[in-house]
């Protein structure tokens, strides 16, 4: 398939979608979440086990594309029906992937962009980049689902003051709320990204898979849930064979070697 609006590259199991709209901050639009749902489909099929969302240039994502452009309309009267249709489909889509998902966030993310970037697992934000709630500041409200997002992670009282105040958040004090898992220099943001990712590529593939959908869980589980859900994808961990490979390499006392099976 040839993409418009995103890149994608596959090597050594990692996927990395590279959000392509340099000349609009990589501004979302409807096409471009087709392209990029289609890629993840494309990138599964194609072994990926682990997938990357940067962008391209100076941003990472500026959010909805609020102005007409070459082969874009423009917004719809009704926001709603864009959420309905491209937004939250998008957000479920990677919520539901049972491979880990790093963002790359090189440089700002803004409004949904903020969004996509922290839905990911694990988030390597470059030091000059920063997190902005913009909506508030266009008469709108949070949406992709970066209001549960920034409230799981860093409380309400946070989520609150991003998105009613509408003020940028430094790498390093988004690192502080816990809303990113590390800072790195501008030029080696996407290197530490592809760094993990190759790791988790490599790892046990189905146990990552239930770990990422049991944290996610246990945000909303009474404790009794919580153990409930962890024993039953235990008890399926404990049946692959990338387990029994585990076991017998440290027997063997040597690294295991995972197939993601």
């Amino acid at each position: 398939m040839t993409y418009k609006t995103i890149r994608l590259d596959l090597n050594d199991k990692v996927a990395t979608i590279t959000i392509d709209r340099p000349h609009r901050m990589n501004a979302l639009t409807p096409q471009l979440f087709e392209e990029a749902s289609a890629a993840i489909d494309a990138a599964r099929a194609n072994g990926a086990r682990a997938l990357i969302l940067t962008g391209e240039g100076r941003a990472f994502c500026a959010g909805a594309d609020l102005v007409a452009d070459e082969g874009y309309d423009g917004l719809p009267d009704d926001l709603g029906e864009l959420l309905d249709n491209y937004y939250n489909p998008f957000v479920r889509k990677l919520a539901d992937l049972d491979i880990p998902v790093i963002s790359a966030i090189n440089g700002p993310a803004v409004g949904a962009g903020m969004g996509l970037a922290l839905t990911a697992d694990i988030t390597v934000m470059a030091r000059s980049a920063y997190l902005l709630l913009a909506f508030v500041n266009i008469g709108l409200v949070p949406d992709a689902g970066v209001t549960w997002l920034i409230a799981k992670g860093a409380g309400r009282t946070k989520a609150l003051e991003l998105a009613l105040l509408g003020e940028k958040l430094s790498a390093e004090e988004a690192l502080d709320a816990g809303l990113v898992t590390r800072v790195a220099d501008d030029e080696a943001v996407l290197d530490e990204a592809r760094a993990i990712a190759t790791k988790l590529a490599h790892g046990p593939s189905v146990a990552i898979g239930y770990i990422r959908k049991q944290v996610a869980m246990a945000l909303n589980q009474t404790l009794a849930e919580t153990l409930e859900t962890e024993r039953k994808h235990q008890s399926k961990a404990g049946f692959t064979e990338d387990f029994r490979e585990a076991v017998a390499a440290f027997g063997e006392k040597r690294k295991p070697i995972f197939k993601g099976r």
